[in-house]
């Protein structure tokens, strides 16, 4: 069941690799656009990255790497989808900068102990039967004081899961958000945990791109629309966002988030 699971998920990502066109991204977007608080929250808490030995795990089409590349660091991108991968070093060389590449399972990581200063995954956890055991792989490859820095979505917002429901062709059907209970769990294997949530109000957003616009789920992402959009949807973002921050105050309700990310140190 397990390799049939990670099975469908590499055909899925390989065929989603095959229809990308690197021409078309902006790899700054994806770490310094408003409507991409979840990295500008990482970036905040990872410092200084020149130098450091980083594993991209989940690299999807190499955006991460891409990034933290010409930040100066040393990047491994690790994705189980062999089309991903070659997408990466493509995105890499198209921006002048080198990094290495190779398929991974997050669950039965191929490197040493204490091996990466840093680890980086987006939208990684939630595509695995179980993270719990990418979480402890992350820990055991990362040098201590080292720090693993991830967001993914989560379970409980009722907007987003009706999204869900409707973008079937955009997702695969194995996927399972988080609880945001595994901060609990994160917290007992690392030594330090910041985390925030994010994308409760600014929903709004997706309901628009549906309701006023639209926009049909099935044929365009809107995590990646919100990216490629942002200085329209800037405005409207930046105004909720202020409001999301107050919410997120009330008790309860960092979990209505869509996205949770977290920087745990070793």
């Amino acid at each position: 069941m397990l390799d049939e699971t990670l099975e469908k998920e590499r055909r899925f990502h390989d065929n989603w690799a095959a229809a990308i066109d690197i021409d078309g991204i902006r790899v700054a977007d994806y770490f310094e656009a408003c409507t991409a608080p979840e990295n500008r929250f990482i970036l905040r808490q990872m410092g200084d990255i020149r130098g450091k030995r980083l594993l991209d795990l989940g690299c999807g089409a190499g955006e991460n790497s891409v990034y933290f590349a010409k930040q100066g660091a040393h990047c491994v991108a690790t994705d189980y989808s062999p089309g991903m991968v070659e997408v990466a070093l493509k995105l890499a060389a198209s921006n002048g900068v080198k990094i290495e590449g190779c398929t991974a399972n997050a669950m039965a990581l191929d490197f040493p102990d204490n091996t990466f200063d840093l680890i980086y995954a987006s939208n990684l956890l939630h595509h695995i039967p179980d993270p719990k055991i990418a979480l402890k792989e992350m820990h055991r490859v990362l040098k201590p004081g080292g720090k693993a820095c991830f967001w993914d979505p989560l379970k409980h917002n009722p907007v987003i899961n009706v999204y869900r429901r409707i973008a079937t062709e955009v997702r695969t059907e194995d996927e399972m958000p988080l609880d945001i209970n595994i901060v609990n769990y994160i917290q007992s294997l690392f030594s330090e945990t910041a985390y925030d949530t994010f994308w409760i109000a600014t929903l709004w957003i997706f309901l628009r791109f549906y309701l006023v616009e639209k926009v049909n789920p099935n044929q365009e992402r809107y995590w990646k629309k919100i990216i490629l959009e942002q200085e329209r949807l800037a405005p409207t973002y930046l105004r909720l966002e202020q409001f999301d921050n107050f919410l997120k105050k009330l008790p309860l309700m960092k979990r209505l988030a869509w996205n949770l990310a977290v920087v745990a140190t070793k």
